[in-house]
């Protein structure tokens, strides 16, 4: 059996957490599996890290950039082989460089194209457990590329499937998918299994438990995932394609994303393509967009407003008030004080009456909606920041999720 086991920051954070992670992979390894292990930075180093870089150059390059950060998890899965050597184990760490983990040149924000994996069997056929630096790969010029955040979940499910692994178990330092962040939400409760669409909703939406392209990924190619503690042996949260009586729970979880912030473009020409060229001047500049809300036209005008990420908000409205003149609008304004609210479930798609419910909750709390989004598994509001807790409580316990 060939086993992926994926262990977070926290979970390397300091030696006694290394020699217990060491512990946990050897008794898979004794037991007669082939074991890789993937890694991310110790702890916060990768903050630490980029720290370093900016008091250096407030603005260094993506290139030196990744440069820097491969260090974090170099160091990592150096410091584990030596652990499981010293504890009796054949072990051996790999970089990206040394598996050739080919990504894109995107620096920062790079995607896998394909892993050679013949270096990694070598190494298992030859009864070693292979550790493996997470978030990091190498691009066509031969320079390091990261991932972006949360990339070391990628890169485990990425080996998963390249390997065809039997097991890809993801450890953090949460005990698996809950129902929506306990630490919001005293009541929450864990998931025994969650679907990947739901999975890949909720990890987008604000529950930091997955990456969201790792969830994708394992989609794509059927990586049945595990989600469990590092800290303990508790079973976790299966994350696969169809969970067992899904219908008889309409929502799965809560979640919440705090960084979102609206802008409002007023006054945009009510004309065939005036929505095109705004939002293809944002796309063109790497600037996501989410939730999209379009007023009726009047006086040959229309307003339209739309979400995007906390570090995109200036660079938007920098380069929306650059272009006001092409683009025709009157003005824009800004909010950062907002959040989404999400609720996602595959039950909902044959159970009418969510959303009403959804917003009788909120209108109970006197909560004010600014905006909704909505999809088969999925409904999102925009609400303020100061009512984030009091309703991620209030829906959640109104879909009985506490129970």
């Amino acid at each position: 059996m060939l086993i992926v086991k994926k262990f977070g920051g926290t979970s390397v954070a300091n030696k006694e957490r290394i020699f217990h992670v060491a512990e946990r992979c050897i008794a898979d390894y004794q037991k007669g599996h082939d074991v890789v292990v993937v890694l991310s930075a110790m702890g916060k180093y990768t903050d630490e890290l980029i720290d370093k870089a900016r008091d250096i150059n407030p603005t260094p390059s993506r290139r030196e950039l990744d440069m820097l950060l491969t260090i974090g998890e170099q160091m990592s899965v150096s410091l584990m082989a030596m652990a499981m050597n010293h504890l009796g184990a054949r072990a051996i760490s790999l970089n990206a460089f040394q598996v050739a983990m080919h990504t894109t040149s995107a620096h920062g924000n790079a995607r896998l194209k394909r892993i050679d994996t013949e270096r990694i069997r070598r190494e298992l056929d030859d009864r070693k457990i292979v550790i493996v630096t997470g978030f990091q790969g190498v691009d066509k010029y031969d320079d390091y590329t990261t991932l972006g955040r949360g990339g070391s979940d990628t890169t485990a499910v990425a080996l998963a499937a390249a390997l065809h692994a039997d097991a890809c178990e993801i450890y953090t330092d949460v005990d698996g998918v809950y129902t929506a962040d306990p630490r919001l939400v005293p009541t929450a409760k864990k998931l025994k299994a969650i679907t990947y669409d739901e999975m890949l909703d909720l990890a987008t939406l604000g529950a930091g438990v997955l990456h969201n392209r790792s969830v994708e990924m394992a989609k794509k190619y059927g990586v049945q995932l595990v989600v469990r503690s590092s800290m303990n042996d508790s079973e976790g949260t299966v994350v696969k394609e169809v969970v067992k009586k899904v219908e008889r729970m309409i929502i799965s979880g809560v979640a919440l994303d705090k960084n979102a912030d609206r802008i409002s473009v007023f006054g945009l020409p009510d004309v065939p393509g005036s929505a095109f060229k705004l939002f293809n001047t944002l796309a063109k500049n790497n600037i996501n967009v989410d939730i999209i809300i379009q007023s009726a036209g009047r006086d040959g005008t229309k307003d339209i407003s739309f979400t995007v990420s906390h570090d995109n908000l200036q660079d938007a409205m920098d380069l929306l008030e650059e272009r006001k003149e092409v683009l025709g609008f009157e003005r824009i304004v800004s909010d950062r004080d907002v959040v989404k609210l999400s609720i996602v479930g595959a039950g909902m798609i044959s159970n009418p009456g969510v959303a009403a419910k959804m917003f009788e909750c909120l209108y109970n709390q006197n909560i004010n909606i600014n905006m909704i989004a909505t999809s088969e598994i999925r409904i999102t509001v925009l609400i303020p920041e100061k009512d984030a807790i009091k309703a991620m409580n209030a829906v959640h316990e109104a879909f009985g999720l506490s129970e």
